[in-house]
């Protein structure tokens, strides 16, 4: 996706040195004004393409879009998750009303081969792109990872730290609803510590008295 998170996430990886393949459901003919502004490191490609290309790739498309995902081009690959679910732009997911799993869990069955780690859902674009700050800044916005495979944890904490942010890990992906929307986590400038008792505060809607 190249909406505002997926082309916001392409700036600041060009900005960190990485080169950039970007797509969207339209096809990459549609994408040439965005690629001629980010740059020589940026170009479009299909769908597919662009996840045979990537060594990290984002899914940052609407949840209900999940079942377009190319499935064999991710395989074995870091996929990191921004979405959230929306009933009202999604429709209905009763496994997700009822709470008896995540949205990033839907996509990690969706790509059993890939490494999910849900990051950047929890932070609207405009300030994704504003309040990076460099590493040891006091008062630094920390974003939340979860995801089942420990490395992969890693390597999406570290792209972040580039991006400017510090980074709360909070384990695998079915802790993930703790900054989905509705929690006091999403979408709040919190620091690490702050963020933390966030995390520790969010309560599943279908406990809340």
């Amino acid at each position: 996706g190249s909406g505002h998170i997926g082309s916001t996430l392409a700036r600041l990886a060009i900005d960190a040195g990485y080169d950039v393949v970007l797509s969207n459901s339209r096809g990459p003919d549609t994408l040439g004004g965005l690629v001629t502004e980010l740059g020589p490191k940026a170009r479009a490609a299909t769908a597919g393409d662009a996840a045979a290309a990537g060594d990290i790739v984002v899914v940052t498309i609407p949840l209900r879009a999940v079942a377009a995902v190319p499935v064999e081009p991710l395989a074995a690959k870091v996929v990191i998750d921004t979405n959230n679910y929306y009933p009202e732009r999604d429709g209905a997911f009763p496994e997700l009303d009822a709470e008896t799993t995540t949205s990033s869990e839907l996509l990690q069955q969706h790509l059993p081969a890939s490494r999910v780690v849900k990051a950047f859902n929890q932070i609207y674009y405009a300030q994704l792109a504003s309040q990076g700050q460099p590493a040891g800044t006091p008062g630094r916005r920390a974003l939340a990872i979860a995801g089942d495979d420990a490395d992969a944890r890693k390597t999406v904490g570290a792209l972040i730290d580039e991006f400017g942010f510090d980074v709360v890990d909070v384990g695998p992906l079915a802790e993930g609803w703790r900054y989905q929307p509705d929690t006091p986590a999403y979408n709040v400038r919190q620091d690490a510590d702050e963020l933390r008792a966030a995390l520790e505060q969010a309560t599943r809607r279908t406990e809340a008295s």
